[in-house]
């Protein structure tokens, strides 16, 4: 007997029930590198959706910033920086293949985006971002001082 919408617990409504909302956030960072707590937005998108089972997949729509999910301690977000600056991809321009004869200076603006990663979805339960205990969402600016974009996209029922 073949599964119908509504009649097993995999298929509890139909698909025309699904609920989506799409929001985006701007930033214009005052430092070229900067880490700004994102999960109010991410909430909010949430609930404009109106979804209580889902998820809100949030991304970075640039390439030289992130998004992820850690703990709210400015001290940890210290770390974070100076672990991208002084281990992963140090902020020197004539170091960088992609530097040189482009104009640009930001190749290690892109490998900190490559390696935090640029996106998350974050699961939402009984009507609640699904977190474990300290978790938050981060937008990750690696090459700031100009407009760049997060799209959020909540999904679900």
């Amino acid at each position: 007997m073949p599964l119908t919408h509504g009649t097993h617990p995999c298929f509890p409504r139909a698909p025309g029930d699904v609920k989506t909302h799409t929001s985006y956030l701007t930033f214009t960072t005052k430092k070229r590198q900067e880490i700004i707590d994102i999960t109010d937005d991410v909430e909010a998108c949430r609930a404009a959706a109106g979804i209580t089972e889902g998820f809100v997949l949030v991304s970075a729509m640039h390439i030289s910033a992130s998004v992820f999910v850690n703990d709210h301690e400015p001290g940890l977000w210290q770390d974070i920086l100076d672990w991208l600056d002084t281990r992963i991809a140090p902020w020197s321009p004539e170091d960088y293949r992609h530097n040189s004869g482009t104009g640009e200076d930001n190749a290690a603006a892109h490998l900190r985006s490559l390696t935090v990663g640029h996106e998350v979805m974050v699961p939402v339960t009984r009507g609640r971002l699904d977190f474990g205990p300290w978790q938050r969402v981060f937008y990750g600016e690696w090459d700031g001082k100009r407009a760049k974009r997060v799209v959020l996209k909540a999904m679900g029922v």
